[in-house]
Formats: C-alpha cells, sequence, structure tokens
C-alpha cells in the first residue's frame, strides 16, 4: 500500500473510530451478559461489526475472556467459559477497516464488586500515564515505556498480565512493517526508539496495551487503543 502519511494516519483514525462504535454498541445492546458463554459472545460481536461496518476480517484471534480466563495473556487459548453475575470480563478485538487495522480493548465488570471496579477504573488511568509518558520523551524506546507502564501498575496495586504492553499497527499485516519481533513491540527487551520509521520509511505507529492482573483473587482486565496519534 502506497498512501501518503497523513492518509494513513487518517485511516487509523478512522478505523479506530469504527473500532470505538462497535464497543459502544456492545454496552448498548447489553451483549457482555451473565449466563452467556465467551465464544457466544464473541461471535455475537463479529456479527454486530458485520452489521455496522461490512467487517469480516479480523487480523488477530477474537477474544472475550470473563472470570480467571482473564488472567491469560493473547498467546494463551482459556476454554470456553460461560459468564458469571458478577464477573468482570474483557473484550479485544482487531478488524480490519480498508485493508487498515484497528486494534481495540475494553473491559466490562458485571455487578457490583469494588476491586472490579477499581481495576476498571485503573485502566484507563494507567493508559493516559502511559501516554503522558510517551509524549514527553522524544527519544523513548520500547523498554523504557513498559518499565514506566509496570512501575505505575505495581504502584496501583496489580501486576502486568503480559510480556509486553503494545505493539506496532497499521495496515494488515502489521508483522511486516518492521524486521526483528523484538523491536515490534513494547517490551523490556525492545531499546530502540519507538519514534522511527520502518524499512520502508513510513512512520511507526503504536498501539498501547494495559494488561492488568490480581493473582491472588484471579481475575484481571484490558485495555488498548492507538498510542502515537
Amino acid at each position: 500500500m502506497a498512501d501518503d502519511e497523513p492518509t494513513r494516519a487518517a485511516r487509523l483514525l478512522d478505523a479506530q473510530a469504527k473500532a470505538e462504535r462497535l464497543f459502544a454498541e456492545i454496552e448498548e445492546r447489553g451483549l457482555v451478559a451473565p449466563g452467556e458463554g465467551e465464544r457466544v459472545v464473541s461471535d455475537r460481536v463479529r456479527d454486530l461489526a458485520d452489521e455496522l461496518f461490512g467487517t469480516t476480517r479480523h487480523w488477530h484471534k477474537r477474544i472475550v475472556r470473563s472470570g480467571p480466563n482473564t488472567l491469560k495473556p493473547y498467546r494463551e487459548n482459556p476454554p470456553d467459559r460461560v459468564i458469571g453475575a458478577d464477573d468482570i470480563v474483557f473484550a479485544d478485538f482487531g478488524p480490519i477497516f480498508e485493508a487498515y487495522e484497528a486494534d481495540f480493548g475494553r473491559t466490562f465488570v458485571l455487578g457490583d464488586d469494588p476491586v472490579k471496579h477499581r481495576l476498571r477504573a485503573d485502566l484507563g488511568e494507567i493508559f493516559a500515564a502511559g501516554r503522558r509518558f510517551f509524549e514527553a520523551a522524544p527519544d523513548i524506546t520500547g523498554q523504557q515505556l513498559y518499565a514506566e507502564v509496570e512501575r505505575r501498575a505495581a504502584e496501583a496495586g496489580w501486576e502486568l498480565g503480559g510480556w509486553h504492553a503494545g505493539h506496532l499497527v497499521g495496515e494488515f499485516p502489521h508483522e511486516t512493517i518492521d524486521g526483528a519481533d523484538t523491536e515490534s513491540y513494547i517490551a523490556p527487551a525492545n531499546d530502540t526508539r519507538l519514534r522511527r520509521t520502518d524499512k520502508a520509511g513510513r512512520t511507526c505507529h503504536w498501539i498501547l496495551e494495559i494488561h492488568l492482573v490480581d493473582r491472588q483473587r484471579e481475575f484481571g482486565g484490558f485495555y488498548e487503543e492507538l498510542l502515537t496519534l
């Protein structure tokens, strides 16, 4: 794809806006509900994306996880679980809109558990803190941003649930934008600058993802969206 940078940025923002609308509709229609299986909810969200936008492709597996399954990082595939009345649930979807990837994740809390509601609130706050840290440091590396997110999580009483805190995003498939896997992630091993261009001279754009877990209480939450636009 040969779009210029302003067009690329606009299309990534448009893809995210559509994903944000999708998640608003998920909440409005009550798709995340007690008694529903995770896979059933995932399929209904897939169908909703098709209804709203004609979207049938997703660049990564569709994730809906509840209860102890919310502890699991992306690469694991826990067994399907029925959502409970007092559960915490997160959804992570990567729909493709006009050949551009969106990557959007949010957490839903069913019931009145104050710790689960605090976790949900902390997800957005730690994301915002990570973004401010990124914006204030022109030469920031993936390693430095991961460390800051990890520090903020610990201060709030949580652990990070995965080995990275975000990744490249762009034209599908984004994995081909940059070379080495490590340099494609906001992770401890990535000591390269996040503000850089790929081998084709295109600006690298990033997703920041926050996966917080409480292993003792056996639940976690998730929040992700664009970092760089």
